[in-house]
């Protein structure tokens, strides 16, 4: 049986101390002085003398950049990073409005004030003209109907998707300008 891991807390992997293969390094210190090019132990011996780790941040490079610092804190440090870089981000929505084919001016307005609220939010919103029954023969009311819609929140947003029938209902994707 496998350990779920935690997908939330993961961060990169850095090799530290032991773990670095490389036999000539570029060595930057506990206050971010570069001190150059030097033999890993010769490294090693700088950051046991300074009780820290010595973790190496680009493996790419050519010779490998290793820092001198205290790993613990430098953990903390990238996860309080990314959290804040998380807590920045705003996920789009897709908020959904529907409506009959003979819906009255004022109730249209009231669906329309909440629909610009949703796209001055950031969210996308989906107009749907569902028609009951009968009402399917009367498709082109319920195109009448979101060319108001369109024309009446165009200063504030754009047709993502053109008008298309998706069952019993009328659809038409707006995203913000």
């Amino acid at each position: 049986m496998r350990k779920k891991s935690n997908t939330q807390n993961k961060l990169p992997f850095y090799k530290r101390n032991q773990q670095i293969r490389a036999n000539e390094v570029r060595l930057i210190d506990n206050e971010d002085k570069q001190i150059g090019i030097m033999s890993l132990s010769e490294a090693f011996s700088m950051a046991r003398e300074k009780e820290l780790d010595l973790v190496e941040i680009a493996p790419q490079a050519k010779p490998p950049v290793v820092k001198i610092i205290d790993f613990s804190k430098f953990l903390y440090y990238l996860n309080k990073k990314k959290k804040e870089e998380k807590k920045n981000t705003k996920t789009s929505q897709t908020k959904q409005i529907r409506f009959g084919p003979f819906i009255g001016e004022h109730d249209l307005e009231i669906k329309l004030k909440k629909a610009r609220a949703f796209l001055e939010d950031g969210d996308k919103v989906k107009f749907a003209v569902r028609f009951a029954g009968r009402q399917i023969t009367k498709k082109e009311l319920g195109g009448q109907v979101l060319k108001k819609v369109l024309l009446n929140l165009d200063d504030i947003a754009k047709q993502e998707k053109e008008m298309r029938m998706e069952g019993r209902q009328l659809v038409v994707i707006l995203t913000k300008k």
